[in-house]
């Protein structure tokens, strides 16, 4: 039973089995900090008893703290040890539970989306892991920011299972989602049109180029079709959706604000909580004294006891995010200093896994606490999922991320020749010659990340 905890978060549909002060403490975990300081705005609303302290220092959560707290997953477990079989919540109490979540949920992000479908079909638990590593690849925009191999690698499965996987979750709402490529996107919605051996389907697949160049006669002549279809298929496909993640993305601009301070020190850097946006937080003395009068009514006694144990788990659950957020940025820059140093060609290859077992934590802890977090640095502001990226082996054995692949793909495209560009052929001997062996349509797939055009388009005469 010392397991339950880490067993039933790892899937969004077994969350509705977990207990309010469960469900409570990864909501706070996973709120980014602009959230988590309303949530503590509307606690101090529903719960007479807490209230907010002055603050002139910070609390001992700095970087010259001492790190004795538990892990998160113990204090999960705990939360379980101390409710018995013979403690069950009361109706009322769960309602008002349930009131709080409800009131204080945030929109639905794309990837918890895809977890709340992916729940529902039933996955073994060995996709299931595989499946929470696709989508924690995908981007707001609702593509694939990595390739079957990469997945694998990541997911510790064969390529094939991490295509299988891949392969569901292109099936799941909405539709286009999970591409790799704007081609594959366009695909995709057309497939769930049933219209995959459609005209249009075969331009989106073979000729998005020409597409956009309006070379519709070009199109018309190579499919060997009249040019007034392919022109209805230019229509059907001017209605898709090149960002089916765009639902899921806020419209108005929202101001990101750090979790984690990063300030440089001589040759060192440190590392503090931005504890200024978050209110300290006690329970009020009036209302412990009331506890103690022996003429107080025993149901107002009942009400007080309840709402001080929920005020502490309240306290707890903030102290331990916040513990458990600095130690996960603390090995991110231990095993990231190359980048903060150098800049982002020299970002290694990290991923959660292994950040939660030098933390001491279980990987879904990194997961949700990483989820809308930012850190201030010297080199700028960076969500901290930017620093867990897969890579490639270099000829000399050196591991090498993906986005310092991604960067020298741009510092080569910036250097060239623009009367002679190269071609995304030329770039993979290029790479080759630096000891990075990597595919042609994985250097395609990073050149459209980055917003380049294919080098015929970038040629100037």
């Amino acid at each position: 039973m010392s397991m339950i905890g880490m067993e039933q978060v790892q899937g969004l549909a077994l969350q509705q089995t977990l207990s309010p002060q469960m469900q409570q403490s990864l909501h706070i975990l996973q709120a980014p900090l602009m959230e988590l300081r309303q949530l503590v705005a509307s606690e101090l609303q529903a719960n007479p008893v807490l209230e907010e302290e002055n603050r002139t220092t910070s609390p001992s959560l700095d970087e010259g703290a001492p790190q004795q707290s538990s892990t998160l997953d113990d204090e999960w477990r705990e939360v379980y040890s101390q409710r018995g079989s013979t403690e069950q919540w009361s109706a009322e109490a769960l309602e008002r539970r349930q009131h709080f979540f409800d009131s204080h949920t945030r929109p639905q992000t794309l990837q918890q989306h895809l977890l709340e479908q992916l729940g529902a079909i039933g996955l073994s638990p060995n996709r299931k892991g595989i499946a929470m590593v696709v989508v924690g690849n995908i981007d707001d925009r609702g593509y694939l920011r990595s390739d079957a191999v990469e997945i694998a690698a990541q997911a510790g499965c064969s390529d094939g299972e991490a295509e299988e996987v891949i392969g569901i979750i292109q099936e799941l709402d909405p539709p286009g989602v999970c591409a790799r490529s704007l081609s594959e996107c366009l695909f995709l919605q057309l497939k769930r049109q049933g219209q995959q051996y459609s005209i249009a389907s075969r331009i989106a697949q073979h000729y998005l180029e020409e597409l956009g160049r309006r070379k519709l006669g070009d199109i018309a002549r190579q499919l060997r079709v009249p040019l007034a279809e392919v022109q209805r298929a230019a229509e059907e496909i001017s209605h898709l959706e090149p960002r089916p993640g765009r639902p899921f993305s806020a419209e108005e601009e929202q101001t990101v604000v750090a979790d984690i301070i990063m300030e440089r020190d001589g040759d060192e850097y440190t590392l503090s909580l931005n504890n200024s946006e978050i209110p300290s937080l006690r329970i009020g003395n009036d209302y412990k004294d009331m506890l103690s009068q022996p003429g107080a009514n025993r149901e107002v006694k009942e009400y007080l006891r309840e709402k001080i144990r929920g005020g502490r788990f309240f306290i707890k659950c903030i102290e331990q995010r916040q513990h458990t957020l600095l130690n996960i940025a603390r090995e991110i820059v231990n095993r990231q200093r190359e980048f903060f140093d150098l800049g982002p060609a020299h970002l290694h290859p990290m991923t959660m896994s292994q950040v939660a077992q030098a933390v001491g934590v279980h990987e879904t802890t990194v997961s949700r606490a990483v989820s809308g977090k930012y850190m201030s640095t010297p080199r700028g502001l960076f969500e901290l999922k930017y620093f867990f990226t897969s890579g490639y082996t270099t000829s000399e054995g050196e591991a090498v991320s993906n986005e310092s692949v991604r960067q020298s793909i741009a510092e080569i495209i910036k250097n060239e020749d623009p009367r002679k560009p190269p071609s995304d052929q030329d770039i993979v001997k290029l790479l080759g010659e630096r000891g990075v062996p990597i595919a042609r349509r994985t250097v395609a797939k990073y050149r459209e990340q980055l917003g380049i055009l294919p080098s015929h388009l970038r040629k100037s005469f």
